[in-house]
């Protein structure tokens, strides 16, 4: 089974991000979880991107704030899919920055985008992308989405 790699700038994105740990987990996948930063590591960066494919990684989940070049930069250096994650940080414009700093990636580096501090719809992407060619990730993500129909028609019922 592949594995999702989630990086993140720094521990500080760690609370945001911990939501795309939780729900892949409870879909039995792999997570490797580490700090890169596009900024403070770019060696590290570099090499994590090209290596990730020969590590077993399937998805890179990249959350970053501010300016939020991690998931454009790790996009560019490797053929994985990539979704990012904008980060509303200390140091943002509401979010904004990062939002757009990830969303307006230049033709031939897509990043597939969540919404901000989205990360446990990165996590259901991730698990989706997998399953489109693993039978059982894709029914684990169908039996959660079953789950979530089920408590809106309970929901409802509760109105009545």
């Amino acid at each position: 089974m592949k594995t999702v790699a989630i990086i993140m700038g720094s521990t500080s994105d760690l609370p945001v991000m911990q939501g795309a740990i939780d729900i892949l987990k409870s879909f039995e996948i792999p997570v490797e979880v580490d700090i890169v930063s596009a900024h403070r590591t770019p060696e590290k960066l570099m090499e994590y991107g090209k290596s990730a494919v020969n590590r077993n990684i399937g998805v890179i989940i990249a959350g970053a704030g501010g300016a939020a070049h991690l998931p454009g930069m790790i996009a560019s250096v490797t053929a994985l899919p990539v979704i990012g994650v904008p980060v509303k940080s200390s140091n943002s414009i509401d979010g904004w920055d990062s939002v757009l700093s990830i969303l307006q990636m230049p033709s031939g580096v897509p990043v597939a985008t969540v919404a901000l501090d989205g990360a446990k719809n990165a996590g259901i992407l991730a698990a989706q992308i997998l399953g489109a060619t693993q039978a059982d990730i894709r029914k684990k993500v169908e039996d959660y989405k079953e789950q979530l129909k089920q408590k809106v028609i309970e929901g409802a019922k509760s109105l009545k």
